[in-house]
């Protein structure tokens, strides 16, 4: 598999994938929501990662049609380069503009530096904490914490 892939999956949750037919499935019928697009380099429209609005019924961080969870990830090589703040800034417009969310939920697992790094760079707020968080892809538990941000704390940081 590609290089990198190794510490992508299990930061995030799930086991690194073992073949191109498995990450095809995996684009099929997870990466496959309403609101799910493709990270992609400008010069070359290459897919590079993917990021999400997991609406209401698809996520377990929320019950409301006007929330929603954000979730993203990026290939080891292009990780350092500003893509996925600039695509979180993009999704986040949208769900806040043309989606008429009132609130955007985000969370990593204890250790993910680089996720937590993104989700306060962009302006997320802690929310709260949870010990014990299930984790069935890799059958164990862990520490996660949420973060969120409203469409009017969105507001005063883009406008």
């Amino acid at each position: 598999m590609a290089n990198g892939i190794m510490e992508i999956g299990p930061i995030a949750g799930w086991q690194p994938h073992k073949s191109v037919e498995e990450s095809l499935q995996v684009i099929r019928n997870v990466l496959n929501g309403a609101e799910s697009y493709a990270i992609c380099e400008k010069e070359n429209g290459k897919a590079i990662g993917a990021i999400e609005l997991i609406l209401n019924g698809h996520t377990d961080m929320t019950d409301r049609d006007d929330e929603c969870e954000l979730g993203y990830w990026l290939g080891q090589p292009f990780w350092g380069r500003g893509y996925v703040p600039e695509a979180v800034r993009e999704i986040l417009r949208h769900g806040f503009e043309d989606l008429g969310m009132h609130t955007i939920w985000c969370g990593y697992y204890d250790g993910n530096q680089k996720s937590k790094r993104v989700q306060e760079k962009v302006g997320f707020v802690y929310h709260h904490t949870c010990e014990n968080v299930p984790v069935p892809l890799l059958n164990e538990t862990r520490v996660g914490h949420t973060n969120r941000m409203t469409k009017e704390q969105w507001e005063k940081i883009f406008y």
